[in-house]
């Protein structure tokens, strides 16, 4: 499964070593959604079959006290888009919160696709269920 990761930095550079951060951090997330890439059609070689989007950004540039670096990204999965939003003083830590943050919407969202197709198999099972005056009787 291919995920594609694009990153936009906004009031800062986006150095080659925040860069692989980003991409360590939010691209371990790909175990998570790896069950999930698969309902896609991964068929077309030129698009990726999921992808990401990181935003990062120091808020002003005036003041140094407080939460000042916004950590922001969002992933599209099917019949849902997951978002997650970090403000911390460092953006490391920014970073990582977010990671956790898309972590936990992840795997919300992977226990209620395991339940919906469980409860889509049971109704199946149910309606295929030979009622006992059509079944053979044993002998």
């Amino acid at each position: 499964m291919r995920f594609k990761i694009n990153i936009k930095a906004t009031n800062l550079e986006l150095t080659p070593s925040l860069r692989s951060y980003i991409k360590e951090k939010i691209g371990g997330l790909e175990k998570l959604i790896s069950r999930v890439g698969k309902d896609f059609d991964s068929s077309s070689k030129s698009k990726p079959a999921l992808e990401g989007w990181v935003e990062i950004e120091k808020t002003t540039h005036h003041h140094y006290k407080g939460d000042v670096f916004r950590a922001e990204c969002q992933i599209k999965l099917p019949g849902k888009s997951v978002r997650a939003e970090s403000l911390k003083d460092d953006l490391l830590a920014a970073i990582t919160e977010l990671k956790d943050k898309l972590q936990r919407e992840l795997k919300q969202y992977k226990k209620k696709q395991i339940i919906r197709t469980r409860k889509s198999f049971r109704k199946l099972k149910e309606m295929t269920k030979i009622s006992s005056p059509a079944s053979p009787k044993k002998k």
